[in-house]
């Protein structure tokens, strides 16, 4: 009793002293710990329960009020631990028995609760935060001793509602706040909020604020306050449940939009579908609040991609819990959204494939009935998808994307169930053109993102469709396959497999052949495996299984047992274009084992039907031909699969093509029939086939095979690529059947050295049989100049054979002596007017060039090949060859001689650097197969690094990419835009200012002449000189493409680099602007500055995040390359303001000194870098006020003219006269503003003040007589324009 009676005196003597400060006027003093926990003992007692407090409070004339201040002003303490426990005291009061809680719970008591509450959840003044993860023990203990030496802590009863301790000076605030809501979730039964102003608002928004607090706990204080906001809707004495309702959900929203994995936005989610859900189903006022929060979170969804996924996932499972007629009501509303602004626009895509995917049964194909009662259709899936179709087509680049994609992902998952097919095709074949014409369109987009969603949607969408794929879409998906983005070129390469899938047709294959397999030579390892991977299914896998098919008896045709599909897919692997793709694919699939035994066997099986068919309908032997590309796939998968190859299968076909070869003996090499063309073929692949099997073959057979090889050869009467499959056979087979190397070598030297001898006789014969003609003076007529029908001679074409075969001969036994043969092929192609000597070494007295030209082509092509083998020889001859192609008239040889040249840069790299720009003037040669020739070589010798971008070659390059060929330009396109690009990201950018002299052959700058070279034959013509149209927009395509190559902060830097070095050069009088190339440069500067290439991309005014959605279509690194490109945005704003503008102004001024036509180029690019700064433009050009005042009407007037063009276009005659109304009034207010800026500037003065007056007073009959006025004045204010000035005064 003591013990009650010392707290008592405790607690009284502080509310006394409270009240007399009251009485006074003084402040409220201030609450000890010590008190409100004797206090809170007094309450906790079970046994009285708080009855004698207030008894002792009516006895000393202390109104219950009084306590009320006093823990109030415990409430309103700053420190935490002191405000919380006497909330806990506010709360324990409260909850008393004989507590008079109308007195107690007051407005001002309440706020200063939730007060406490939020500033719990504030960082302490220290650092820490408020709720430490423990304390330390040394802290702990020291509290439990100061409260025994206080006497009041020993006592310890048990907590009505917990079972603690009443002492609780070792509890951290995190148990302080715990127990505080748990009593403040008591009290909310035994009062009401509604005599409390906004009190419900200010205890949603407390609960919200420890919900959204990263240092709070996320178990028991999360529970705590979804059970206190359970309480405020679920009791009517809080006022109306519909509006504390709304409050919570309102207060809820932003944390439903933190990350999908937050636990606080999981905690809040399942609050509103389970807990708000369910007292919605009992209360129809609740149930409408609930209903519209879809909207509401719609609404209120951030621009951002993560909020905006999060806000997806949230409607999508609140709309769970809904009736469906709720549900088909919020999808009407989402088709609404897909038409309002770009932000919900975007929003509503994403929604609608979120709702296609995850309620159930969206296209009403599993309901019993497909219509409501009212007749309205259940098939929302259908107005989904019509929505999306639409947006396909949106203005903005980011939202078609998405469109698309989502679109794509929408069929792919409804097409699932099997239930679905019917409806969604007839949504795709009742649209059909729209479709075709939508995706030819979209893959031609602009923007990256657009296009690789269009193949996503090609793919799903040729699963769907029964009808095959529109041709133009096949070519431009076969064009994808070579896009810059490695995402776009996997992409066309999965489209284009889908549809080769689903249409096994010709044109499908020709387009896959020539757009997938070329892949396999991609810089990214991932596509050159997915190539692979593509061929290996679709060609060989597919040819496995048709050709080890059954068989029915006696077929009477090959088409009857193997569809054209198969045999177009084998006819279109040995294209001259594919097939080399073929051999490195076929190649690195057979090194990695992926290649088959049943795939030689099936092929094998083609062959030999095809044959038995052709024989069973007795047609002559001679006329056949194995299916195209048969032979040739088995010649380049049997070193892999060589034991599945049966000899006497190879032996039976060889003598078969041996027999009709001999049919063609007496023919003419260059002119064979298209079956023996074939035969040719053929035997190559075949022979090729044999020299990659040679170790299996049996010794006898083996010698026959070899003696035979080495006749043929001798006979010199083969095709070119005959001759040299024989030569590489012959050697394989001795290498390969000698005991070892040196027996092997020993063998082919020796068969090389007797064929070698037999081609110089015949050689020598042909030589001296011309010799004998001119000195009977009966020439015979030369090759070029033979009337139709004659053929060559045998003895030429014979001894055309033999020079081609010393070649091949040479590069597979570089030991053989060649002492004989080098002089002869010199004398052929040295003129013998340049070469006395050679008449006493061979005789030969006549040019072959004029006599024979194959003889003098391919004795070039021979000396090539010897150079390559004798280095000795190369540095003579090489200087020749080059001489040979810059003076040669013939095509084939220019070809033939660059083609040697490259392969002497890679074996003579330091030889031949010096003479590069010889080389590159094949990019312009007349014949358009030589300039493709060279751009491959030239190509594929930067890529592996034997000829580096310097010099000219750069410069040179660039004209492919406006070259009259269209393959050529396709090329150039591929090796700029995905090639350099990554190989020498810097090159575009080093070599921009450069390449704009050198294109318009500007010799004018004092700094950039040596750009040219020392030849001004070359200067002239790797430049596109002339101020015409056609010139004009073949050099912009070209600055065009390099800019598309750069970064943002190159195309700042570029920016910056034509104006010091081109704007600023023509002022400060470096570039002559009075030559025509100089005036061209000046221009071709301004158009760059103003073509949209150039411009950086900027957010102002655009769609919401588009630049973020943008660069986060390209992968993960979107967030770095967005804040890089807003970091170069004020850069580039930077860059305009300091550098820019003050030399647009001072070239202004130089250019309207001279009358110079370029002021209007100027102006007009003025006006497109400035669009995007109308507000600032008067910051600006703060340095030129007429000139911001042109701006300001040159830009109203150009849109003006828009409007005007627009309306008339559309409407005719009415039209023109609206527009011509509208710009007429644009141009009014254009004016009224321009003059408004000069008033603002310094105001007008009165007329008195002007300073002339007689002209005035001339105009009204008095003063100065006309004499005395300038004339040229007096003309120009008749011209000058009037202005209605009154309406600037209003």
């Amino acid at each position: 009793m003591e013990e009650d009676d010392g707290r008592y005196w405790l607690i009284f003597s502080e509310l006394e002293g409270q009240e007399a400060l009251g009485e006074s006027g003084g402040s409220v003093v201030s609450v000890s710990e010590a008190a409100l926990s004797e206090l809170q003992v007094l309450l906790d007692d079970g046994d009285r329960d708080g009855v004698e407090l207030w008894d002792r409070l009516v006895a000393r004339n202390l109104p219950s009020s009084s306590i009320v201040r006093w823990i109030a002003a415990g409430m309103d303490s700053p420190v935490s631990r002191a405000s919380l426990l006497a909330s806990r005291v506010y709360l324990s009061a409260l909850l008393s028995a004989s507590a008079p809680i109308y007195t107690l719970f007051n407005p001002l008591a309440f706020l200063s609760l939730l007060r406490s509450l939020r500033r719990s959840l504030k960082i302490q003044p220290g650092g820490s935060e408020s709720f430490p993860a423990a304390e330390s023990s040394r802290e702990t203990n020291h509290r439990k001793n100061a409260s025994r030496k206080r006497g009041g802590g020993g006592a310890s009863t048990s907590h009505r509602f917990g079972g603690r301790d009443t002492v609780d000076q070792d509890m951290s605030i995190e148990e302080l706040l715990l127990q505080v809501l748990e009593f403040l979730e008591l009290v909310l039964d035994k009062v009401r909020l509604d005599t409390v102003p906004d009190g419900v608002k200010s205890l949603v928004e407390t609960m919200a604020g420890i919900l959204k607090n990263p240092s709070a706990p996320h178990h028991r204080l999360s529970d705590s306050c979804f059970r206190i906001l359970y309480g405020l809707v679920s009791r009517p004495q809080h006022g109306d449940q519909s509006q504390a309702a709304i409050e919570v959900m309102r207060v809820l929203v932003p944390m439903v939009f933190l990350p999908l994995k937050s636990p606080t936005r999981s905690a809040v989610l399942g609050f509103l579908t389970h807990q708000l859900a369910g007292m919605a189903r009992e209360n129809g006022e609740i149930r409408k609040t609930l209903l519209y929060l879809p909207r509401y979170l719609a609404m209120k969804a951030p621009d951002k991609s993560e909020p905006r996924a999060s806000a997806v996932d949230a409607i999508v499972e609140i709309l769970r819990i809904m009736e469906s007629e709720d549900q088909v009501a919020f999808v009407e509303y989402v088709n609404k959204m897909a038409q309002g602004k770009a932000q919900l626009r975007f929003l509503a895509v994403d929604l609608i494939l979120s709702l296609l995917t995850t309620l159930p049964n969206p296209l009403g194909v599993d309901s019993p009935d497909n219509y409501c009662a009212d007749g309205t259709c259940t098939w929302w899936g259908i107005r989904c998808l019509q929505a999306l179709f639409q947006r396909c087509s949106d203005v903005s680049a980011v939202i078609r994307a998405r469109a698309l994609t989502n679109l794509a992902h929408a069929i792919g998952s409804l097409s699932e169930n099997i239930n679905n097919h019917p409806l969604l095709q007839s949504f795709i074949t009742s649209r059909y053109e729209k479709f075709n014409n939508l995706l030819k369109k979209r893959c031609l987009d602009e923007k990256a993102a657009v296009r690789k969603a269009t193949l996503l949607l090609v793919t799903k969408y040729t699963l769907m469709t029964g009808q095959p794929i529109d041709e133009i879409i096949l070519k431009t998906i076969g064009r994808a396959c070579s896009d810059p983005l490695i995402s776009i070129r996997k992409a066309a390469a999965s489209a284009l497999s889908e549809a080769y899938r689903k249409f096994k047709d010709s044109r499908v294959i020709k387009e896959w052949l020539h757009a997938v397999p070329p892949l396999i030579m991609d810089n990214e390892t991932s596509i050159q495996e997915e190539c692979e991977n593509l061929f290996l299914e679709l060609v060989l896998n597919w040819i496995s299984a048709v050709g080890n098919a059954k068989i029915i008896c006696d077929p009477p045709n090959l088409e009857s047992v193997y569809s054209q599909d198969v045999l177009a897919l084998l006819r279109g692997t040995c294209d001259f274009e594919v097939a080399p793709y073929v051999k490195k694919i076929c190649a690195s699939l057979g090194k990695k084992r992926k290649l088959k035994n049943s795939i030689a066997t099936s092929l094998q099986n083609i062959i030999t039907i095809s044959e038995s068919i052709w024989t069973k309908n007795s047609m002559r032997i001679e006329k056949w031909t194995a299916p195209p590309g048969a032979w040739f796939i088995l010649s380049e998968i049997s070193p892999f699969v060589s034991e599945a190859i049966n000899w006497k299968f190879l032996h039976h076909h060889w003598e078969l093509l041996d027999q009709a070869c001999s049919m063609d003996m007496n023919g003419s090499v260059d002119k064979l029939e298209p079956t023996s063309v074939m035969w040719a073929g053929d035997r190559v692949s075949l022979l090729q086939t044999i020299s990659n099997v040679s170790r299996e073959l049996p010794s006898k057979p083996a010698a026959e095979l070899g003696h035979n090889l080495l006749n043929r050869i001798q006979n010199f009467n083969m095709h070119f690529t005959e001759v040299d499959a024989h030569v590489k056979a012959l050697t394989t087979l001795c290498k390969r059947k000698a005991t070892n190397n040196h027996e092997g070598d020993a063998l082919v030297l020796k068969w090389v050295g007797q064929v070698l001898f037999k081609a110089l006789e015949t050689l020598e014969y042909y030589i001296g049989e011309v010799s004998r003609d001119k000195d009977d003076g009966n020439l015979r007529t030369p090759l070029g100049n033979k009337k139709k029908g004659t053929t060559a001679s045998p003895s030429l074409s014979q001894a055309v054979v033999a020079v081609f075969t010393i070649g091949s001969m040479v590069l597979v036994c570089p030991s053989a002596d060649l002492k004989g043969a080098i002089p002869k092929l010199h004398a052929i192609i040295i003129p013998p007017d340049t070469d006395q000597k050679r008449k006493e070494l061979t005789g030969l007295t006549v040019a072959m060039k004029e006599i024979a030209p194959s003889l003098y082509i391919q004795s070039w092509v021979t000396m090539g090949k010897i150079c390559l083998v004798d280095d000795k020889l190369a540095k003579r001859y090489i200087p020749l060859f080059v001489q040979e192609l810059e003076r040669t008239e013939s095509a084939a040889l220019r070809n033939n001689i660059m083609i040697s040249m490259t392969d002497f840069c890679v074996r003579y790299t330091a030889l031949v650097d010096c003479y590069i720009p010889n080389i590159t003037n094949s990019l312009r040669d007349p014949c358009e197969i030589v300039r493709r020739q060279t751009f491959i070589l030239l190509s594929r010798l930067v890529q592996r690094d034997y000829v580096k971008w310097k010099g000219v070659l750069f410069r040179r390059f660039l004209l492919t990419l406006v070259d009259e060929s269209e393959k050529i330009r396709h090329l150039a396109d591929h090796l700029f835009g995905s090639i350099i690009k990554v190989k020498a990201p810097l090159l575009a950018y080093n070599s921009f200012i450069e390449a704009i002299f050198v294109l318009n052959d500007c010799r004018s700058h004092s700094g950039h002449c040596e750009s040219h070279g020392n030849s001004p034959t070359s200067s002239q013509l790797f430049s596109i000189r002339g101020s015409d149209e056609k010139s004009r927009a073949q050099r912009m395509r070209i600055y065009v493409s390099l800019l598309k190559q750069m970064a943002p902060e190159q195309l700042l830097a570029t920016s910056a680099k034509l104006c010091a070095e081109i704007l600023a050069a023509v002022p400060d009088g470096l570039l002559n602007i009075d030559d025509a190339a100089g005036q061209s440069v000046l221009q071709d500067a301004l158009r760059i500055l103003a073509c949209k290439e150039m411009r950086l991309q900027h957010t102002r005014g655009g769609e919401p995040a588009e630049a973020e959605e943008e660069a986060a279509a390209d992968g993960g690194a979107g967030a770095a390359q967005a804040a890089k490109g807003r970091a170069v945005t004020q850069a580039s704003k930077k860059n305009l303001i300091q550098h820019a503008v003050p030399i647009f102004i001072e070239l202004k001024r130089l250019l309207e000194s001279k009358n110079s036509p370029l002021t209007g180029s100027l102006m007009e690019c003025l006006c497109v870098l400035l669009k995007d700064y109308k507000s600032e433009i008067e910051d600006i050009l703060v340095a030129d006020r007429q000139l911001q005042k042109e701006l300001v009407y040159d830009m109203h007037k150009y849109d003006a003219a828009r409007a005007k063009s627009r309306l008339a276009g559309a409407d005719g005659a009415a039209g023109e006269r609206v527009a011509s109304a509208v710009a007429d009034a644009a141009a009014r207010a254009t004016v009224r503003s321009v003059l408004k800026e000069a008033k603002r500037d310094a105001p007008t003065p009165p007329l008195s003040a002007m300073s002339l007056p007689k002209v005035r007073s001339a105009a009204a009959g008095g003063g100065a007589t006309g004499a005395d006025r300038p004339r040229e004045l007096l003309e120009s204010l008749r011209k000058r324009q009037s202005f209605d000035s009154d309406d600037d005064n209003n």
